[in-house]
């Protein structure tokens, strides 16, 4: 497995391009990620977003027309999809699939998990494939997605970090912002933020 990252827009949100098998997934392509996926890609065959905010789905209705691949999206969080909630004039899509609470999805082959854990936004999901975790906003290095913003809910965060706690395989993780860290290495910032929220 080969993973590609640039940061996207304003919000410098990370848009990723996962190679396995010699089949491309597009992770999270926000703002202005068209071009850097285009020169960067081979054989794409779907985009998966991690929760539906607009600076990680921008490009969502652009790469679809333009790749004719289909876009999977947490079920909770395709009304974002369409209705541009913060009114930021996000590109309208729709997901192709709407994918279920900790759903096990078949790509080709590529098995992959949309991890749920809510509290960010509704369907805030991170997306396992083998070792790694596209964590969306859910982790960052030494942080979690805020809980202040409309449709963001701190009890469910609260429950989303004790889940991950609970997890005993470590995973090196790509968050949406920032630099990549491991589950191992946040078990501390975790635990601490669990007083703050």
């Amino acid at each position: 497995m080969t993973i590609q990252s640039s940061p996207m827009g304003d919000y410098q949100t990370n848009c990723y391009i996962i190679t396995i098998n010699n089949y491309d997934i597009i992770i999270d392509p926000g703002m202005n990620a068209t071009s850097w996926v285009l020169k960067n890609i081979k054989n794409p065959i779907a985009i998966l977003n991690t929760h539906g905010h607009f600076d990680h789905v921008w490009s969502n209705q652009e790469l679809k027309e333009k790749l004719n691949i289909p876009i999977y999206c947490p079920k909770d969080d395709c009304f974002m999809l369409s209705d541009d909630p913060f009114s930021q004039g996000t590109p309208k899509s729709q997901a192709d699939i709407k994918v279920d609470h900790d759903a096990k999805i078949d790509l080709n082959g590529i098995k992959i998990i949309f991890h749920y854990f809510p509290g960010h936004t509704p369907g805030c999901s991170a997306i396992s494939i083998q070792d790694s975790l596209f964590s969306g906003d859910f982790i960052f290095k030494g942080s979690i997605g805020r809980v202040d913003f409309p449709y963001s809910n701190p009890s469910d965060m609260k429950k989303s970090i004790n889940k991950v706690l609970k997890w005993k395989n470590n995973f090196t993780i790509y968050p949406g912002h920032g630099t990549s860290t491991t589950l191992k290495k946040e078990l501390n910032s975790l635990k601490s933020w669990l007083n703050y929220i």
